[in-house]
């Protein structure tokens, strides 16, 4: 009898290890507390979201809402890209020597946006250019009048100001996430993290 359970422990360390002999190995180092005689693992799990379902209480909130998730992928690329070009000047302005260069780069640059998505941006409508105006802050950290006050001078900003106010729109409005702005804020977390397609 010994000499059979003998036999079928050897078998079946010989199968285990010819198993685990052709698979990759794959350490996983956990933390445990033994609490009673129990194993208990300790680990963090990652953040989850929970949101409840939308429900609107009326057919005109549920236009609304579906006006601005289209305004906002409208205008959503073109806040990234103003985000990601203000990132790339700012390197090369750096770099320049003197302050008639800085302002010779800003005009070449937006000379080639003019060029490439001035007519783009022309076309949008009121209610886009006001979320557009929020979006740039969101991307850039600064509200398109403090960049064109930086890249453009305090004098090219007060007239472009004053030209937006004329229009109904703001270029000092800050983007506040957690208030005013906190249903585009939703919006563009749920395009970031593929909920809602931008095409």
């Amino acid at each position: 009898m010994k000499r059979h359970k003998l036999i079928s422990i050897t078998v079946l360390f010989s199968l285990l290890y010819s198993g685990l002999w052709g698979q990759e190995a794959k350490v996983i180092i956990a933390r445990a507390l033994i609490i009673n005689g129990d194993t208990v693992l300790q680990g963090v799990t990652p953040p989850i979201e929970i949101k409840s379902y939308r429900i609107y209480r009326s057919p005109k909130e549920k236009a609304a809402y579906e006006k601005l998730v289209r305004n906002i992928k409208k205008v959503y690329p073109y806040a990234k890209l103003a985000g990601i070009k203000l990132r790339e000047y700012e390197v090369v302005l750096k770099a320049a020597p003197n302050d008639h260069e800085r302002r010779k780069i800003m005009r070449k640059a937006e000379d080639e946006l003019n060029a490439k998505f001035g007519t783009e941006l022309k076309k949008l409508t009121y209610s886009q250019g006001k979320v557009l105006i929020k979006l740039i802050d969101r991307e850039t950290g600064n509200s398109s009048y403090i960049l064109l006050q930086e890249l453009r001078g305090k004098f090219r900003a007060f007239l472009w100001q004053s030209l937006a106010r004329i229009f109904g729109y703001n270029l000092k409005v800050k983007y506040d996430p957690y208030g005013e702005d906190a249903q585009i804020e939703d919006i563009v977390q749920q395009i970031e993290k593929g909920q809602i397609l931008l095409n």
